[in-house]
């Protein structure tokens, strides 16, 4: 997303601060889903900074690997203990910035690693039994791997935000889109494996394991011991009966996420560009909510064209009334740049309508492509008024 031109104008203001109703009364969770590189860090950023303008208790946590939630509002590097723990934006610095605020606006970066390590210290039963599990290779290398870390682990994070803080709506900024996806599917995949019959396997004695296998798999597992000498069989089945005493606490966690993202109170908000490939994300992102009974928000279209390049006119008239002034090289060029301007306004105009038929949106959330990269406060106010701006009518 660009740069907004102009910074922070009273205007601005009206919206963060007027008397309408949100676009999302009486909600709590927003989580903001879409493709790569379409504004959408940005976005959640923004959503949380308008509503905590406007008087409310505002956290945004972002599981994005990238880690750009700390560039975007403006802290050059957030502190360690934000990404572990929820960390509220300095007052000071909105006021520095000319943005009135009249709520908190709170920021957390995930770090899976820290916060497998704080649900299994909260869930274990006594000292011994955490020490055990924190330190066990197994757990060392699942709470540490990349893929899939995020999302299970915002899952139980998620749990502890929602019950034991007291903020008025958590603003949750996911991966790129089929990742995203993934945070939608992590709960009832983790039920299942809680609940499956993979996970008593394996908390059974290494011996009834192996048998359970079948010889085929159990007779793999002796190769590789004696290739490696790692017995993955017997440190597998170690493991998950080292973490038998947490396993309930982690069920319940997740089917309460499960639960909560189904609650009329939690909303996915789906964010994309006008270019085909993200647009095209953005009607698969809403197929899957639909068949997953997660029903989605608002749209945010991401740098739009607006305006007329030539107002009306033929290239060659414009061309024509340049040409006195700039010379007829500079005045073609001129003319040729405000045709192809006036292509990419109808492109995305177009876009926007065949999105809002096919998501069933009346109206969309229009946000107008602006110059420069987005940075600091001010920025993501002026952004933050295109988001919060009531519908029309």
């Amino acid at each position: 997303m660009g740069k907004p031109s102009g910074g922070y104008s009273h205007a601005v203001g009206r919206f963060l601060h007027g008397n309408y109703d949100p676009r999302m009364p009486k909600k709590r969770i927003v989580v903001c889903l879409g493709a790569g590189g379409v504004g959408k860090t940005t976005t959640s950023a923004a959503l949380a900074l308008g509503l905590a303008a406007r008087g409310q208790k505002v956290l945004v946590v972002t599981i994005d690997p990238a880690k750009r939630l700390a560039a975007t509002l403006g802290v050059e590097q957030m502190s360690a203990e934000a990404q572990g723990s929820p960390h509220r934006i300095d007052p000071k610095r909105f006021a520095e910035e000319g943005v009135a605020m009249k709520g908190e606006l709170w920021a957390m970066m995930l770090d899976p690693k820290r916060a497998f390590d704080e649900i299994i210290t909260r869930l274990a039963r006594d000292d011994d039994e955490r020490e055990q599990i924190l330190a066990d290779p197994v757990y060392q290398q699942l709470s540490s791997a990349v893929a899939g870390s995020n999302e299970l682990s915002a899952i139980t994070k998620l749990h502890e935000l929602h019950h034991e803080y007291d903020f008025d709506v958590i603003v949750l900024d996911t991966p790129p889109s089929r990742n995203a996806l993934d945070f939608l599917d992590a709960p009832t995949r983790l039920m299942g494996f809680l609940e499956g019959r993979a996970l008593k396997v394996f908390m059974a004695p290494s011996g009834i394991t192996a048998r359970l296998f079948g010889r085929s798999t159990g007779l793999v597992f002796a190769i590789f011991a004696r290739v490696t000498g790692v017995d993955m069989m017997a440190d597998l089945s170690r493991f998950f009966r080292t973490l038998s005493g947490v396993i309930d606490g982690f069920g319940e966690r997740t089917r309460d996420v499960a639960s909560l993202l189904r609650e009329p109170s939690s909303t996915f908000w789906i964010v994309t560009s006008p270019e085909p490939e993200p647009a095209l994300e953005a009607v698969f992102l809403a197929e899957r909510l639909s068949t997953r009974g997660l029903a989605h928000g608002e749209l945010v279209v991401n740098r739009a064209y607006s305006g007329e390049g030539l107002d009306g006119h033929s290239p060659e008239d414009v061309q024509a009334l340049l040409a006195p002034t700039l010379g007829k090289g500079l005045a073609a060029r001129a003319a040729h740049n405000l045709a192809d301007f006036d292509v990419l306004v109808k492109r995305d105009a177009e876009t926007i309508a065949r999105l809002s038929a096919a998501l069933e949106v009346g109206e969309p959330i229009v946000v107008p492509y602006m110059d420069g990269d987005t940075q600091g406060l001010t920025d993501l106010a002026a952004i933050a008024a295109h988001l919060m701006k009531a519908p029309a009518g």
